[in-house]
């Protein structure tokens, strides 16, 4: 590529390399009308610069720089860090971990959310409204029961996911978990579970090479996080379920939007 950079001047690229994340070029100017000759006779000698330009990525921000500490090697790396959380490596693999966890959360509960309101809205079944289900009493168990079996349920998974947070690869060794290892052999430790009962269909085996399925998982988990806030938020203010704040706004879309329901609720 020959680039024209003033009169009597021609930038032109050699070759290219990279380096941390960056290109490198290698450019040389040659100067119209001079002779440049080299100690040998018959020789030219062109000046030569080296430039470095970043490599273009997706950024949360169109142009934006992102920080050093956010390369682009995480899945989903945006460059979103504005308050520099993650600039002690440390607490970066932390929050990696931390939203892995939220996003998969959210995203079950999302699911859960409006699979059981649309049963519950189309008569299938007599559910309570998902904020509501809490208080529900069950004649098999009491509520004091189940709330203690929950609490050692969950506290035991807790407990040996950040075990093998702290050391990856320690909760699937042999005598760990009452010989059940194989079966819940995670594909990267501390992070992505495998195995039979987690990964039946398995997808991602070679957990490397699969940045796609990564992206895709923590894209999904993002905007289900978002999707909670926003159910949250919806039955403050509406006290109904989701699937009925569908139906209502699809009966009279352009009278029943947000902004009529915010206006309604403050007035």
């Amino acid at each position: 590529m020959e680039i024209a950079v003033g009169r009597g001047f021609q930038v032109l690229t050699l070759s290219g390399s990279s380096f941390h994340g960056k290109s490198i070029r290698k450019t040389c100017v040659s100067l119209k009308g001079f002779n440049w000759t080299s100690a040998r006779k018959g020789h030219s000698l062109t000046p030569c610069t080296t430039l470095i330009q970043a490599h273009q990525r997706p950024t949360w921000l169109p142009g934006f720089d992102p920080p050093p500490h956010l390369d682009g090697t995480l899945a989903g790396d945006f460059g979103f860090d504005p308050l520099g959380l993650g600039e002690d490596p440390e607490s970066l693999r932390w929050y990696v971990q931390a939203e892995l966890v939220h996003a998969r959360f959210a995203m079950a509960g999302v699911a859960g959310i409006l699979l059981t309101d649309l049963l519950r809205v189309t008569g299938i079944r007599d559910l309570p409204v998902w904020y509501e289900a809490g208080a529900t009493k069950f004649n098999f168990a009491s509520t004091t029961t189940l709330l203690i079996i929950q609490l050692l349920l969950m506290g035991f998974v807790e407990t040996k996911r950040y075990m093998d947070f702290l050391d990856p690869g320690s909760q699937a060794k042999p005598g760990s978990f009452f010989g059940l290892e194989a079966a819940l052999e995670g594909l990267e430790p501390g992070r992505y579970p495998g195995g039979p009962l987690l990964n039946p269909l398995g997808i991602g085996k070679d957990i490397k090479n699969a940045k796609d399925w990564k992206l895709k998982e923590i894209k999904n988990g993002r905007l289900a996080m978002v999707a909670m806030l926003g159910i949250f938020v919806q039955a403050s203010v509406t006290h109904v379920g989701p699937i009925d704040n569908l139906i209502e706004h699809l009966s009279n879309p352009w009278h029943k939007t947000i902004l009529q329901t915010i206006a309604g609720s403050s007035s």
